[in-house]
């Protein structure tokens, strides 16, 4: 286990206007400030929001020097609700895109792949990417449920184009049907988008004990899951970097991180 850095301004901003890190900022001190109807902040959390951002780069860094080839950052709060300029569901910056804004900045013409699969659709990762062709987005969700997008001709903007898969799911999709998008479409998508890391959006929110949605995965589907990203990513020859973002029963939240940090290991 290593210990978390913060994050610095301009790390930040790689991924947020300055008015949105100055709202979070602004909150420091602060016992109760409101972010959005669903987000608040209080006297710490600007704080552990940096530190949050920093463990993702912090793992980027580490993984980059080729010791290790998978890392998991254990932070909160979650991250990819966070657009541009809205901090918003939980989330005041998104992590998963500071740290891999941060890779591509400091290794011109590589690329990034993001898979999220918590069970909310990353409105804000697809945000701060959609019109980018270095970093291929791709997430897997429950619809209709918050935050009401993620449909699947959401693809891209501009030079960012084709670089954004959306597959909206119905409310009690099972690991079966997950596998099934995993082998058939994600996995030839990052073989053809060629990625030097993978990053994933580690949400254990679609579990079927989670009391925000409807889904129907079971704490092994997990392990599955996660066994075919790091396959991948063993026979590609590239390092896999997975952020926490969201779960909400926390028994289920627990033997599904353990089942993940497995599949991880192999």
């Amino acid at each position: 286990m290593t210990p978390p850095e913060k994050a610095e301004r301009n790390d930040i901003l790689r991924v947020h206007s300055s008015d949105h890190f100055e709202m979070v900022q602004s909150t420091e001190g602060n016992s109760y400030t409101q972010l959005d109807p669903d987000t608040y902040a209080n006297e710490e959390s600007f704080e552990v929001a940096m530190f949050a951002s920093g463990a993702v780069i912090k793992a980027v860094k580490i993984l980059s020097d080729g010791e290790y080839d998978a890392a998991f950052c254990c932070v909160r709060p979650p991250g990819h609700h966070a657009e541009r300029d809205t901090p918003m569901g939980f989330c005041l910056f998104d992590n998963i895109a500071v740290g891999a804004a941060w890779y591509t900045e400091h290794n011109p013409g590589k690329r990034a792949a993001i898979i999220d699969f918590d069970v909310h659709h990353g409105n804000g990762t697809q945000d701060i990417f959609y019109s980018r062709n270095d970093v291929l987005f791709i997430s897997l969700h429950q619809d209709p449920l918050y935050p009401y997008k993620g449909k699947k001709h959401e693809t891209g903007y501009g030079e960012g184009k084709g670089f954004t898969l959306n597959f909206p799911l119905p409310a009690g999709t099972a690991g079966e049907r997950y596998r099934g998008i995993f082998e058939s479409e994600i996995i030839p998508a990052l073989k053809e988008f060629s990625p030097s890391m993978l990053f994933i959006s580690a949400g254990f929110d679609a579990h079927k004990s989670d009391p925000l949605a409807n889904m129907a995965l079971e704490t092994n589907d997990y392990f599955e899951l996660t066994k075919i990203l790091k396959e991948y990513a063993v026979q590609a020859g590239i390092p896999v970097v997975s952020v926490l973002e969201g779960g909400y029963n926390l028994s289920a939240l627990s033997e599904s991180v353990i089942a993940h940090i497995k599949g991880l290991l192999r």
